[in-house]
């Protein structure tokens, strides 16, 4: 989904049905807030590139 389409407030609005979670009207601004910095930090975690040759670790070890 391109992130120009993504409406944050929509899709708070849409989950909180899904899930029969009614978040009220005071704190529905922060959720909206809170979601708009998720989605701001998974857009930098996603862009990341990686190397094709990377395999995945089944346990990490530092």
């Amino acid at each position: 989904m391109r992130t120009e389409e993504f409406d944050v407030g929509e899709y708070v609005d849409l989950m909180g049905l899904l899930l029969d979670l009614k978040i009220a009207d005071e704190y529905r601004d922060g959720v909206v807030a809170n979601f708009e910095r998720i989605r701001a930090i998974a857009n930098l975690v996603n862009s990341f590139p990686l190397p094709e040759e990377i395999e995945v670790a089944p346990v990490f070890e530092p």
